[in-house]
């Protein structure tokens, strides 16, 4: 496993970012989309349809881009997450401290619901009585699914001898990442 200040040779093509809710895996993917000159698809965008069902063009619109020469994306959802390590060449694990996650996942769906953020086609943040109603309350999951991530690294490095991972403990770690990815574009 590589880390923040490891030389990535080749250059990363086909990026997945790895993580549980609120450490800040989209952020991070379109900051390594931007810095490397591939595009982002977020990939949350693709499988919410209006009130939160899955799109039926799920997967397949996953299987579109990712056949493409140069992409990088969240590594999410069960029903994608094999063809996404399978297709990828590198996978950005960040692992930051379940206070920290935490933290900043209750923070954002605070702030996206009180704003009342559009998400994606029209969803945004229930109220936020539903953290004490609904099992399913991405506070609740984020809390229940820590230490996910961890296991699906694991079976992966295994099962995707190809695939380099990138595994990044801090928010520092992160940006240093990001910003070696950048020097190293030259």
């Amino acid at each position: 496993m590589l880390g923040a200040d490891d030389v990535l040779d080749p250059r990363p093509r086909r990026v997945l970012v790895a993580g549980t809710a609120g450490v800040g895996k989209t952020t991070t993917a379109r900051r390594i989309g931007r810095t490397l000159g591939i595009p982002h698809t977020e990939i949350d965008s693709i499988h919410h349809g209006p009130d939160w069902t899955p799109r039926a063009t799920f997967v397949p619109e996953v299987e579109a881009f990712t056949g493409q020469p140069t992409w990088v994306t969240e590594w999410q959802y069960t029903a994608t997450r094999p063809m996404l390590a399978h297709r990828a060449d590198t996978l950005v694990w960040i692992d930051l401290p379940v206070h920290v996650a935490i933290s900043r996942l209750v923070r954002r769906t605070l702030r996206r619901r009180i704003h009342r953020t559009e998400l994606w086609n029209g969803n945004v943040e229930p109220p936020l009585r539903t953290f004490f109603t609904d099992r399913g309350h991405i506070v609740r999951w984020g809390l229940r699914t820590q230490h996910e991530t961890r296991r699906r690294v694991a079976i992966v490095e295994r099962s995707v001898p190809h695939l380099r991972i990138v595994h990044l403990r801090s928010q520092a770690e992160v940006d240093r990442f990001v910003q070696h990815l950048g020097d190293r574009r030259r």
